[in-house]
């Protein structure tokens, strides 16, 4: 049996494409198998690595004026100067120009995210293996309209051939050594402000252990106050 090393392969910011769909207030309002602001936090923190690891990184937007809503801020505000692919179809790979300019960069490792999983996700994920596409589907960063509905959509894609991942996995595999040190700082700020109960641990480590400065701005004191009874 011959086993296609290419998905042995880990994801790199030197192989790594990020196409973010569709990740507007109107489609979120349809969530259901994800907490909606759990889901905002991953896309955010997905998009930070990105940036960090400078990963070309694509955006769309499915009737944005007429229906959808603008694309997350905090999603765009990372990326001031980046283009929105505005459409109409459910399938973003059915604009020409956001194909080509894909196709452009020279990758095949194509991260996925956004909204809705069962639509507009399968779509796009499907069309790209066609293409000759390896998706990766970032579990945690695509909201669907039923636990059920991301469930079925996750098996249909994995069938076929895509693989799931969650966005601090991605993140992690983009980093890899934590010897490179011109990307650590940036990736424990985002673990620190995005990851949960991995993030207050190292906030714990820093400040206790290593006794570095407490993150953030806090210029004040810890006043003691003895109990009186």
């Amino acid at each position: 049996m011959t086993t296609n090393t290419s998905i042995l392969e880990q994801l790199s910011p030197r192989n790594s494409i990020l196409l973010m769909i569709d990740l507007q207030p109107q489609m979120a309002f349809g969530v259901a198998n994800i907490d909606r602001q759990e889901l905002k936090n991953n896309a955010v923190a997905l998009a930070k690595a990105a940036k960090v690891f400078n990963v070309p990184t694509f955006i769309t937007s499915v009737e944005t004026e007429s229906f959808s809503g603008f694309t997350f801020p905090e999603i765009t505000s990372i990326f001031p100067e980046a283009d929105v692919y505005e459409r109409t179809s459910m399938n973003s790979w059915d604009s020409k120009k956001l194909r080509d300019d894909i196709k452009a960069v020279g990758r095949k490792k194509l991260v996925m995210c956004g909204l809705w999983t069962e639509v507009c996700i399968n779509t796009a994920c499907n069309s790209a293996m066609l293409d000759g596409f390896e998706p990766y589907i970032v579990a945690d960063v695509c909201g669907a309209t039923s636990k059920m509905a991301q469930e079925y959509s996750m098996q249909r894609m994995i069938q076929a051939g895509a693989h799931p991942v969650t966005w601090q996995q991605v993140m992690l595999e983009w980093q890899r050594d934590w010897a490179k040190r011109d990307t650590y700082d940036a990736v424990m700020d985002i673990v620190r402000t995005h990851s949960g109960a991995y993030g207050m641990g190292v906030d714990y480590a820093y400040s206790m252990v290593h006794k570095q400065p407490q993150r953030g701005q806090w210029k004040g004191k810890i006043v003691k106050a003895p109990t009186q009874l």
